[in-house]
């Protein structure tokens, strides 16, 4: 669901009481991966990043964001990295077996528009790809994640939860892409866009923190490949 994020700011600086308004606008898309081909290929001859040739389908392209008018640069908006990857473990042993529902935020583009005093009104797009392991309970999981403003460097002005129920249709994959406006005021026409942060990221657990912290990771097709081996 595409949402609007509004933060008010009660001090000049913009780091004072914060309140957040959401305001439903339109839907999001959803992709299942079933068992099609890129154009070109056949099922079996799918070249895959651990070298395989495994037939596995590919998520979808993000799509670039029409570019807009502003009158400065754009808040930064980025993927927190802790909490960029959703992975639900089982058992005691960090194994593909214990493998139950994943995640990963594997695209993220943004724009702004601001003119004179105006807001900032930052348009985000993200794209998750979402996976079931072999101890995933059921064909559909509701994920949540979050959108989070910030002083750049400082202080978080908004932050708010937004849910993402996915049905996998009989498939291990899926990819689900959301787009969302985030509202920002300034207190004066000098406060540009560089000021403020945008960060978003899956509600995790401290343990899937401290799990995606250690640079690990599984396929979020974990139920029909191999684990990544840790990032360097």
């Amino acid at each position: 669901m595409r949402r609007v994020l509004k933060v008010s700011l009660a001090s000049a600086l913009a780091a004072a009481a914060v309140s957040v308004v959401i305001v439903p606008t339109a839907a999001s898309a959803q992709y299942p991966q079933g068992q099609q081909s890129r154009p070109g290929q056949s099922p079996g001859q799918r070249e895959q990043e651990d070298g395989s040739t495994e037939d596995r389908p590919r998520p979808p392209r993000i799509a670039p964001l029409r570019r807009s008018a502003a009158a400065g640069p754009c808040p930064y908006v980025k993927v927190l990295y802790d909490a960029a990857r959703y992975v639900e473990l089982t058992g005691d042993r960090v194994t593909m077996a214990n493998v139950g529902f994943t995640g990963e935020i594997e695209g993220l583009v943004s724009d702004c528009s601001y003119q004179s005093d105006e807001p900032i009104t930052v348009h985000t797009r993200v794209q998750f790809n979402l996976g079931r392991g072999p101890q995933a309970q059921g064909d559909g999981r509701t994920y949540r994640y979050w959108i989070a403003v910030t002083e750049r460097n400082r202080a978080v002005l908004a932050k708010e939860y937004f849910d993402l129920p996915v049905n996998f249709d009989g498939a291990t994959t899926a990819t689900v892409i959301q787009d969302q406006t985030i509202v920002i005021p300034r207190a004066e026409a000098t406060t540009s866009g560089d000021h403020f942060e945008v960060l978003v990221g899956f509600e995790v657990t401290p343990a899937m923190a401290e799990f995606n912290r250690n640079g690990n990771r599984f396929r979020v097709n974990a139920g029909t490949g191999a684990a990544q081996p840790p990032a360097q």
